[in-house]
This record gives structure tokens, sequence and C-alpha cells, in this order.
């Protein structure tokens, strides 16, 4: 489930994908008191939103006053979203490949974050080589049965049309 704060979660300091309570700790004071409501089994923090993923064992109408009240007291104590962000570990680019990989970014940027993150997720850039997109669905989009297909059917042939070099896209796990 997808909350909006209505202020900065992590701002410009980009995003944040939480699988578990032990990846929160010491980075997270928000991630880490979400943690603590039974029943969470998942954290993302976005410039400007908290996507929650919760086990099937609990509803979201159990769920969502707990989370609300865990999130406003979060925001009420002034205490920071995110301490630290983990750097994604993105593969080396060959020099001739720069332009390209400019493109793809750009594309990334202008079209597809703005969707995913919509649905309460993100992408990551990983790599490009030998015409390989390398990308990583976080947030709840990392848990979507279709994350694989908006990969091979959207992202892709979006790439594929704008960027003649690419030839398919790849999806990477953490």
């Amino acid at each position: 489930m997808k909350f909006l704060p209505g202020r900065a979660v992590t701002g410009h300091r980009g995003t944040a994908d939480f699988a578990d309570p032990k990846a929160a700790e010491g980075r997270s004071p928000l991630a880490s008191a979400l943690f603590d409501v039974e029943g969470v089994c998942g954290v993302f923090l976005g410039g400007d939103f908290i996507s929650v993923t919760k086990t099937d064992e609990f509803s979201w109408n159990t769920l969502k006053p707990v989370l609300l009240t865990a999130i406003t007291a979060h925001f009420e104590s002034g205490a920071a979203c995110l301490d630290s962000v983990a750097q994604t570990q993105e593969e080396a680019i060959a020099p001739e490949d720069e332009a390209v990989v400019a493109q793809i970014r750009e594309l990334l940027d202008t079209r597809v974050r703005p969707a995913v993150a919509g649905d309460g997720g993100d992408i990551v850039f990983r790599g490009y080589r030998d015409g390989i997109v390398r990308l990583t669905m976080q947030g709840a989009c990392a848990g979507c049965p279709s994350s694989r297909a908006t990969l091979k059917h959207g992202v892709e042939n979006m790439l594929r049309h704008y960027v003649p070099e690419v030839v398919a896209v790849e999806q990477v796990e953490d």
C-alpha cells in the first residue's frame, strides 16, 4: 500500500528499499518503526511516498490505521526518514556506450520512473552491455507478479523504440 504523507520522505536522496527489519537497522528510523508493526514484510521509501508490503496473514483494514499512526508519529518526532543511502551496485559502462546509456537513463527518469512511482515503487538502472539493459524493480513493484511483464512489454519495447542499440531488458535481483 502506498502512503502519501504530504511532505518529503527521501527528497532528492533517491529511494531506499528494505526487504526486512535488519536492512532498515541504522539506515531508516521510519522503516524500522514500520517493521515494528506485525505483518509488515517490506518498506520502500520514495521521494514523497512510502510503500509498505504486508504478509498474507493480515488485512489492510487491520494494518492501515496502525501504519498511519506510526507514520504520523515519525514525522511529528522530527527524526530523519533516512539516515544513510546504500549505493546501488552498477556495472561499469564502456566508454563507447556512454551516449546510449545517457539516452536510456533519460527515458527511465522521464517516462518510466514516474509511472512506476505511481504504483509505489522505483526502477533502478544497473548496467548496459551488448545491447542488454539491466534493471532492478524496487518497492511494491519488486513483488508485483506483473513486474516482469512490465519490464519486457513496457520498458523493453519503449527503450527499443527510442534507442535502437537496445535489444533486450533483463531484470536483476538485489
